[in-house]
């Protein structure tokens, strides 16, 4: 009940601050709804007058607000201030594009992690896994991928170029196609990473042997491995649901899809509030939805192991990765940035308008003659260090605040349900716009999925048989936190934030593209995408160079965290190691491993 309470208080909380947006941004609403319903008539306060009061804001923003909500208790959302049309119905149409869409993305994220772990799930179920661990260069450069530019690619090649699938429009199944495919490869990479991160320590539990050495085949075990690894990843599935959701904005205005994201996004441009405020309340609502549906599938999935303390841990000691791929891609784009810091970002050259990649100009030239290695290479201290320390904060804070899973799981709820660019909206209204309004925002809600893993983690840790042990040899609170719950649970985290490093870049350079993020001459990577996106069928180079180097950002991060990674003990010579128990122990008195299970 205080869970519920806290959460409805949340929720509130959330809807009443959006209602106060024309307020807070210090501008008449009635003057950006006449500016919306007709850029051409003067505001004269005649006209504003007459406005406000169509509008019943005259009692200011109190009346407002308790209008609204007293109208929803009625099952009535009013009547948008642009159209006048009702706005539930709106809402909801928009919200039923939104959830078909998420739908096929997220069948297309399922699939994608399916064949990024189809390695592992093979060599595990034949028991030849051992301590080998995924290279993930291919799901990190699809992970790395700006949704907004997979959109445009496949929207410009395949719809238009190609013809084989419809790109602009809602009129039926096959317009979600593409659109899905933008949003769900690159989450699909992520959740892919996630999972294959955590599938070895599976078929290292005893079960696994035990399952082998009586027979069964080792497609059983994987399915059961499966099985066994998704409930510590349902938290953030239902993260990336309302994600899919309420923040595929930039692909649905590459698509032109009357989703709830474009929907939110254009009424909190025009400050149409009820239907601002009825489309958060759908994703607020979206969001608990989600978040019970996941619950409520991790415990049918763990069984009453999580209730007994009967779980293994997951997350052994492991072979750290091999450490030269991340060596080089680290100097391959430190070389990029170098060469690019040492050329001008801002020369113009309009002789040289879209030059194709030569020894003068190694990346090409952008519409305006500026040469792109220059400005990628400038434009990475903007958004690397900002993406890095971003990043840094949501790893401390994420981790923090999933220790105390009572007080953070209703904030996670309630912060995923806002897109980043209702945040940016916000915080420009609250701050003012500048170049800290994007890291603010993307910083606002970035800790998110690192809070709702750590709590999950924690979850399944706790119920393990050797913390049960340790409880019962008399460790206190403090003992467990230090000794034994943060070094199970940190380690499989930090990997989680380096794989999200990539993610934090694309949140900044996805404000970029939508204009609530760096303004132009600014070479931040994301207004770059947007400035020469017009131009990539003319010159695939001018989007191809920002899109490269961050599909190598994130090559270097999941490296990276292949190697942060506690190595196993050795075992004392002329002794036998014994079968690694829980939490990567030895296990006294444990038989050894039979014959033939290898």
């Amino acid at each position: 009940m205080a869970g519920a309470g806290w959460r409805t208080f949340l929720a509130v909380g959330l809807v009443c601050g959006v209602g106060l947006l024309p307020w807070l941004t210090s501008t008449d609403p009635a003057y950006t709804v006449l500016k919306a319903r007709s850029a051409e008539r003067e505001p004269t306060p005649e006209v504003l007058a007459d406005i406000r009061q169509q509008l019943g804001i005259d009692g200011g923003p109190l009346h407002v607000l308790t209008g609204w909500l007293g109208g929803l208790l009625r099952g009535d959302a009013g009547q948008s201030w642009i159209s006048g049309s009702d706005v539930l119905p709106d809402v909801l149409r928009a919200l039923g594009a939104s959830l078909l869409l998420m739908a096929v993305a997220l069948l297309v994220a399922v699939l994608t992690a399916g064949l990024i772990c189809a390695r592992t799930l093979r060599l595990g179920a034949r028991r030849r896994l051992g301590g080998r661990r995924g290279g993930g260069s291919a799901s990190a450069v699809l992970a790395s991928l700006p949704e907004f530019l997979v959109a445009s690619v496949l929207a410009t090649v395949v719809g238009v170029q190609l013809g084989w699938l419809p790109a602009l429009g809602w009129y039926g199944p096959q317009w979600t196609v593409l659109p899905a495919l933008a949003l769900g490869l690159p989450a699909g990479a992520v959740l892919g990473r996630l999972l294959d991160d955590l599938l070895p320590g599976a078929f290292g539990e005893p079960w696994a042997l035990a399952a082998a050495a009586r027979g069964l085949t080792g497609r059983s075990i994987a399915r059961q491995a499966l099985r066994r690894c998704v409930p510590a990843l349902l938290p953030n599935l239902g993260l990336f649901v309302v994600g899919l959701t309420g923040g595929a904005v930039a692909v649905e205005q590459v698509f032109d899809i009357p989703g709830l994201g474009r929907t939110t996004l254009q009424a909190a441009l025009a400050q149409d509030l009820p239907v601002l405020q009825a489309g958060t309340l759908a994703l607020v609502l979206l969001a608990a939805l989600a978040t019970g549906a996941t619950r409520l599938a991790a415990r049918l999935l763990t069984g009453p192991a999580l209730r007994d303390g009967a779980l293994s841990s997951l997350h052994r000691p492991a072979p750290p990765a091999g450490g030269l791929l991340p060596l080089l891609y680290g100097l391959v784009l430190l070389a990029v940035v170098g060469l690019g810091l040492a050329r001008d970002p801002l020369a113009l050259d309009t002789g040289q308008r879209l030059r194709a990649p030569s020894l003068d100009h190694p990346f090409g030239t952008d519409a305006l003659g500026r040469d792109l290695l220059a400005r990628v290479g400038h434009g990475a201290l903007e958004t690397l260090l900002l993406a890095a320390a971003i990043s840094a904060a949501a790893l401390l804070a994420g981790v923090l605040l999933g220790l105390v899973p009572r007080i953070s799981a209703p904030l996670v709820d309630t912060v995923n349900a806002v897109p980043p660019v209702l945040v940016a909206l916000l915080v420009t209204a609250v701050a003012g716009s500048g170049t800290a309004t994007p890291a603010l925002a993307v910083g606002a809600v970035a800790w998110a999925p690192l809070a709702a893993h750590t709590s999950s983690l924690l979850r399944q840790e706790r119920a393990t048989l050797h913390i049960t042990a340790t409880k019962g040899l008399g460790a206190g609170r403090v003992h467990l936190l230090r000794y034994e719950l943060l070094p199970a649970v940190v380690p499989p985290v930090l990997r989680h934030a380096l794989l999200r490093l990539p993610g934090v870049a694309l949140a900044l350079a996805s404000l970029g593209f939508l204009g609530l993020g760096a303004q132009p001459p600014s070479p931040e990577w994301g207004l770059l995408l947007a400035e020469n996106q017009p131009y990539a069928e003319r010159a695939p180079w001018a989007v191809l160079a920002p899109a490269a180097v961050l599909a190598l950002l994130g090559a270097l991060a999941v490296s990276a965290a292949g190697g942060l990674r506690r190595r196993p003990a050795k075992p004392s010579p002329g002794k036998t190691e014994a079968p690694a128990g829980p939490g990567g122990r030895a296990v006294a008195g444990t038989e050894q491993e039979p014959a033939g299970v290898r």
